[in-house]
C-alpha cells in the first residue's frame, strides 16, 4: 500500500503542467484522433499551463509577502493561523484515505458520464486533493476508510453538478465553450451566484456599472486592465507599507498578471478545442446529440481582468473582516493570494461587475472565515498527524480555500451526528 502512495504522490507531485498533457493526449486517443494531432494538443495545453502558474506564482509571490505587511501593520493576533492550501494539501495526501481517491474520483466520473447524471469529464487529477482532505477529515473522526471515501464521493458529486450548472457562463462570460470548473475550492463559492442574482435587484447598487469595459469608457487609456492592475498592485503595496520602489514593483507585478494570464488561457483553447471537438463528435456517433465539458483547473478563468481585480480588492478587504468579524480566531495568510480562485464564479454570475463581485465575495469570504475557524480543532489534528510543522506562535491552523470550504463542511457536519 505504502508503495502505491508513494508511486501516486510522485505523480502529483509532477504537477498540472504534466498531468493535463497526459490525460489530454489519452483522451484525443480515446475519441478517435491521431496520435499525432492528440500528442500537439496536450502538448500545447501542457505549455499553456505552464505560462498559467508562471504567471499565478508572478501573483502569489508578490501579493502573498504584501499581505503578511498589511497583517504585521494591523498588529492582528488572531490564534488560527492560515496555512494555505499547499500545506492543505499535504496533509489531505498524508491521509491513509488518500491512495484510493484518485482511482474512485476516475471511476464516479465515468459512471456519472454514462448515468447521463452529469456532463464533466474531469482531467483536473490535481485537484482531486479537495475530494482527498474531505475524506480525511471524516477518516480522522470516525476512524472508518468507507465513511471517509463515501464523503468524497458525496464532495465530487456535488463537485460535478455544479460545474455542469455553470458551463454555460464558462462559455458566455469567459469564452471558454466546452470547458467546465469542478475545482473544490471554486465551488464552495457557487452560493455566491445567488448573492449577486439579489445585489442586482437592490435600488442604487444594481445600477453601478463596474465592469472592465464601463471603466474603460469611463477612464480612458487608465481603465484598461493594464493600468488598472498597476493601481491595484500599487494601493495593495502601500496598504502593505512599502517603501516608493516597492510599490512600483508590485504594481507592475499586478499590470503583468492582468496583461498575461488572457493571453496564456488563448493558448490553452488552441489546444483544448480539437480534443473538445473530438470527444462532442465521438459522443454523438456512440449517444446521439450530447454536450460535454472538460474539467480544468479553476486558474482558466483567470484570465479575465475582472477576476484579478476583484481579487485584489478583497485581499484588504478579507484582512480587515478576520479583525473586526465577532467570533473570527483565522488569521487569514496562505490563502490571501488564491483568492482569484474562489471569486471566479462570483465574477461571472455579476458579468464582470466589480462592484457586485467584491459584495458577494465578501460575504462568502466572511462566512468562509467562520467556518474555517469553526473546523480548526480537527485541521489541527490532522496537521500533527501529518507531521506538518505548526507556524511559531500558533496554537491551531485552519484555511480558507479547504478549511472554509461550504461543501466540505456540510459534509463533515452530517457525517459528525454519527460520530
Amino acid at each position: 500500500m505504502q508503495g502505491f502512495l508513494d508511486f501516486i504522490q510522485g505523480f502529483l507531485d509532477l504537477g498540472a503542467t504534466v498531468i493535463l498533457p497526459v490525460a489530454i493526449f489519452l483522451l484525443g486517443l480515446f475519441f478517435g484522433q491521431k496520435p499525432g494531432k492528440a500528442f500537439r494538443s496536450g502538448l500545447t495545453i501542457g505549455v499553456a499551463f505552464v505560462g498559467i502558474f508562471l504567471v499565478i506564482d508572478l501573483l502569489v509571490n508578490n501579493l502573498g509577502p504584501a499581505a503578511q505587511g498589511m497583517v504585521e501593520r494591523l498588529g492582528v493576533s488572531l490564534n488560527v493561523i492560515d496555512v494555505g492550501w499547499p500545506a492543505t494539501s499535504s496533509i489531505a495526501w498524508a491521509s491513509a484515505v488518500a491512495p484510493f481517491i484518485i482511482p474512485l474520483g476516475l471511476v464516479v466520473n465515468v459512471v456519472m458520464l454514462l448515468t447521463k447524471t452529469t456532463k464533466t469529464m474531469n482531467v483536473d487529477i490535481w485537484n482531486f486533493w479537495h475530494y482527498t482532505f474531505m475524506a480525511a477529515m471524516i477518516y480522522a473522526i470516525s476512524g472508518s476508510i468507507i465513511q471517509g471515501l463515501i464523503g468524497a464521493i458525496l464532495f465530487q458529486i456535488v463537485a460535478l453538478k455544479v460545474a455542469d450548472w455553470t458551463a454555460p457562463m464558462m462559455s458566455k462570460f469567459y469564452d471558454l465553450p466546452g470547458v467546465s470548473i469542478a475545482t473544490g475550492s471554486t465551488i464552495s463559492y457557487a452560493p455566491g451566484i445567488f448573492l449577486v442574482k439579489g445585489i442586482q435587484k437592490i435600488p442604487g447598487i444594481r445600477n453601478w456599472n463596474a465592469d472592465p469595459d464601463s471603466i474603460q469608457k469611463r477612464f480612458g487609456i487608465f481603465g484598461e486592465s493594464i493600468f488598472i492592475g498597476l493601481f491595484l498592485g500599487a494601493a495593495i503595496g502601500a496598504l502593505a507599507g512599502y517603501g516608493a520602489g516597492e510599490i512600483i514593483e508590485i504594481g507592475m507585478a499586478m499590470a503583468a498578471v492582468m496583461v498575461l494570464m488572457p493571453r496564456m488561457v488563448k493558448i490553452l483553447m488552441e489546444g483544448l478545442m480539437p480534443v473538445s471537438e473530438s470527444a462532442r463528435e465521438w459522443l454523438n456517433k456512440k449517444f446521439g446529440d450530447k454536450d460535454i465539458y472538460i474539467g480544468l483547473d479553476a486558474a482558466v478563468a483567470l484570465g479575465h481582468p475582472a477576476v484579478i481585480s476583484t481579487a485584489l480588492i478583497l485581499v484588504p478587504i478579507t484582512v480587515l473582516m478576520a479583525v473586526i468579524l465577532p467570533g473570527n480566531a483565522l488569521l487569514p495568510f496562505g490563502d490571501l493570494a488564491t483568492i482569484p480562485f474562489i471569486v471566479a464564479f462570483i465574477v461571472g454570475a455579476a458579468r464582470g461587475n466589480i462592484v457586485h463581485s467584491v459584495i458577494a465575495g465578501a460575504i462568502m469570504i466572511a462566512i468562509s472565515l467562520y467556518i474555517a475557524t469553526d473546523v480548526a480543532p480537527i485541521f489541527t489534528e490532522m496537521a500533527i498527524s501529518a507531521d506538518l510543522e505548526l507556524p511559531e506562535g500558533s496554537t491551531q491552523v485552519s484555511s480558507i480555500d479547504q478549511g472554509g470550504n461550504i461543501v466540505n463542511w456540510i459534509i463533515f457536519k452530517v457525517f459528525s451526528l454519527f460520530n
